[in-house]
């Protein structure tokens, strides 16, 4: 038989297997013979013992290849079963060596040599029987077990003595076969009750039963009475060589079994058996055929009456068991809807509300699960997705999300996993991807999601952006989701509705960032920041009259670190407000500071910027009028300078920004000209002055462009009655050019860098000297 496992059921391969079509085959031979050599027993007895020898030795072989076939704790259960075949084909091979050379009376019984070699046989039996595991693990079970193998074992010992010390026929075998014969019946009673009452027995019961079989076959046929008894008919041979082929081919089952892997194999454990039962009936038989043929009338109605109180607790017993089997019924039915309604927890709790897409509990699973290859991962964020409910309702944005989740379903492939992750974030996994065919699937789900969506009777174009990222064996799923995460929000920065495959590079910027992250909180809580001014002048006759304070980082380690470094990030994480309201306090103190210097002096205005979320920030205006109350700095020395993006269509800035016109202080609109709407803003924001952007002025006087559009600058300012502010001036040329052009004040490198507060207290000094 091959080494490899068998596919299908055990009973599919019985037909087919050489060695049970051998031992068949062999048997049939010896039945021929037996009939062929009728009328001749020397030569029958010949071939009986001649014919024992293979199929023990089948025995034996079959044994040994369960010992390595068979689960560990039943190897001692078949080693004993393989030494007793080699115990029978020892003792069987000298007995036909012997009849063979030195041919005697005929007898179907076996020397001494033989009979020592079958009871160690039968011992082997016996106890492999007794050794191999019961898989009883309380001790109701194991009392339920050994009640009802005790039962059977007694019965069959009454058979056993009955019919082997008192025959029907009345005659007797000698004690010697008389014992073993008995011997034989209790080890097939015992092995019945073990196959009939253990959950998982070392064999199944389709090759169990020939070898239980075997013993009973040997046991009775000694018991007949009569011509079963001589060797004058051919049949009595194949009687008694029956049990043979039966407990040889046992083992041979079972290693079919064992290599089909068949679950059937091994049958259900019912809860309670019928044999205990059946053995009682057994011994009432027995007792009743062995009642004297003549006996008092009293014996046999006290038999009578004890047969049938005990078939009447028996039935009972019985009617008690159906009863229990029903309830126990209803019990799995209970149970098996026990078993839906938790499968259906179990998918509910897999599965998204919503969008019926697997949930983040199923996608980490699933993530984790699919590490075992190369895969790749999509995380899908919408864009504008809080637009749509905060305009047609959070009931739109709902619906919106279900759309979405189909058409996504529909862009991937067969085997991809679409999930939602909360929100309008969704993951797509997909099993052995790589970065090329990721980033078509990835093109599709856009393409799929950019098509006109009608909602509430409106047309939408839903655009999303995709991070996409490889996934190899033995890779972190937090970190790669980290990764796709970085790659989306890199397809969002350069300008949303496209998807970005991760890169190291985007890793390190990231990594970077958070590092700076982090040192931006200790330099908050260790004061690490200073303010350096950069001085504002009148054009006309070059009088300082304003700064505008810049912040620097003196980092620890890096040094001085410039505010384009550190302001974006921080304005992203929001550290921008704590850092603000740093800066605004030392602006205000440093200007107060100023004023004592210069007590009779017109003060200088000190420049502040503000970014949105400072704007934003609901504490903003208390905390500007805290500090110039406690500094005592008048609301005219403060200007507050803000960009156009910072309160283009936010109404919470705006608002801000006319608490902070109330308080007195002026408003500059930094940077003007380089942001869409700055027209709209000039109606509605309170501002004060504007500050035209240096990009109009580095090349004003040589491109006409630039000189428009500073022109236009400087009249609507007059127009409107604000200051005008001209920053990057570096020329005397461009000075005068803008002063011609009516801005009346200017800033740049022509007059100072930005410079601590001391230079700032010299320049005020030396104007006022020469003033």
């Amino acid at each position: 038989m091959s080494g490899t496992q068998l596919a299908g059921r055990p009973v599919e391969h019985l037909r087919r297997d050489p060695v049970l079509r051998g031992l068949i085959g062999l048997t049939l031979l010896g039945c021929a013979l037996f009939f062929l050599f009728d009328g001749n027993a020397q030569r029958q007895v010949q071939v009986y013992w001649i014919f024992q020898v293979p199929l023990d030795a089948a025995l034996a072989i079959g044994g040994w290849r369960l010992r390595r076939l068979a689960p560990a704790r039943y190897r001692r259960f078949w080693t004993m079963i393989s030494f007793a075949g080699a115990s029978f084909t020892v003792g069987d091979a000298y007995q036909s060596l012997q009849i063979l050379i030195s041919p005697g009376e005929p007898s179907l019984t076996g020397g001494a040599v033989q009979t020592v070699c079958f009871a160690v046989g039968m011992s082997s039996n016996v106890i492999a029987c007794l050794i191999f595991p019961q898989g009883l693990r309380t001790v109701r079970e194991k009392f339920v077990f050994w009640l009802d193998a005790t039962t059977v074992l007694v019965g069959g010992g009454v058979v056993a003595w009955c019919f082997a010390f008192n025959p029907l026929d009345g005659s007797h075998t000698d004690r010697v076969t008389a014992s073993v014969t008995a011997a034989l019946v209790l080890v097939a009673t015992f092995s019945a009750t073990k196959v009939a009452l253990i959950h998982n027995p070392p064999m199944a019961r389709i090759a169990a039963w020939p070898m239980v079989s075997a013993a009973m076959v040997q046991g009775v046929s000694t018991f007949l009475p009569g011509d079963f008894q001589t060797l004058d008919h051919a049949y009595v041979y194949v009687i008694r060589l029956l049990p043979s082929v039966l407990i040889a081919i046992g083992p041979w089952i079972q290693v079919i079994v064992v290599r089909s892997g068949d679950p059937r194999s091994c049958a259900k454990r019912r809860p309670y058996s019928l044999l205990p039962y059946g053995m009682i009936a057994v011994t009432f038989v027995v007792f009743f055929l062995m009642l004297p043929e003549v006996a008092s009338s009293q014996l046999v109605g006290a038999t009578i009456g004890v047969v049938v109180i005990t078939c009447l607790v028996a039935g009972r017993q019985l009617v008690a068991f159906h009863d229990n089997m029903k309830l126990i019924g209803r019990l799995d039915v209970a149970l098996g809807e026990l078993r839906d309604q938790e499968a259906q927890l179990r998918e509910q709790a897999s599965t998204d509300g919503l969008t019926g897409l697997a949930n983040r509990t199923h996608f980490s699973a699933e993530l984790t699960r699919l590490l075992n290859c190369e895969s790749s991962l999509l995380l899908i964020d919408l864009d504008d997705f809080k637009t749509v409910n905060d305009t047609m309702g959070h009931a739109a944005g709902d619906a919106l999300l279900v759309i979405v989740a189909a058409r996504m379903t529909e862009a991937v492939r067969a085997g991809d996993l679409v999930c939602r992750l909360g929100g309008d974030e969704f993951a797509v996994l997909l099993p052995s991807t790589g970065p090329d065919a990721a980033g078509a699937v990835a093109e599709q789900i856009l393409r799929h999601l950019a098509e006109p969506i009608v909602l509430l009777q409106h047309t939408l174009v839903t655009r999303a952006s995709a991070g996409v990222t490889g996934a190899r064996p033995g890779d972190d799923p937090s970190i790669l989701l980290s990764n796709a995460d970085i790659a989306m929000y890199e397809a969002k920065r350069r300008g949303k509705g496209m998807w970005v495959a991760y890169t190291d590079e985007m890793g390190a910027r990231i990594s970077a960032e958070a590092v700076l992250i982090r040192e931006l909180d200790q330099a908050i809580e260790e004061n690490q920041f200073t303010l350096v001014y950069q001085p504002i002048v009148r054009l006309s006759d070059g009088t300082l009259t304003a700064v505008e304070s810049l912040i620097r980082w003196n980092h620890p380690v890096r040094g001085l670190v410039p505010p384009t470094e550190f302001i974006p990030v921080a304005e992203r994480t929001g550290q921008i407000v704590a850092i603000g309201r740093w800066v605004l306090r030392e602006a205000c103190r440093q200007a107060a500071e100023w004023s004592r210097v210069f007590p009779g002096a017109v003060p200088l205005s000190v420049g502040v910027n503000v970014a949105g979320p400072q704007l934003r920030d609901a504490n903003l205006v208390a905390d500007v009028s805290a500090a110039l109350a406690e500094f005592g700095l008048p609301a005219a020395g403060l200007t507050i300078e803000v960009t156009e993006t910072a309160v283009l269509d936010d109404e919470q800035s705006h608002a801000t920004m006319v608490a902070l016109r109330a308080l007195g202080l002026k408003l500059a609109l930094d940077d003007f000209g380089t942001a869409a709407s700055s027209l709209g803003l000039l109606l509605t924001c309170p501002v004060t002055s504007l500050k035209l952007d240096r990009s109009f002025v580095e090349s004003i006087t040589t491109v006409g462009r630039q000189a428009a559009v500073a022109t236009a600058v400087s009249q609507m300012a007059a127009a409107l009655e604000f200051s005008s502010v001209a920053e990057g001036i570096e020329t005397e040329e461009q000075r005068d050019l803008l002063c011609r052009l009516g801005y009346e004040y200017g800033q740049g490198y022509l007059w100072s860098r930005p410079v601590p507060p001391d230079r700032i207290t010299e320049l005020r000094a030396r104007d006022l000297v020469s003033g």
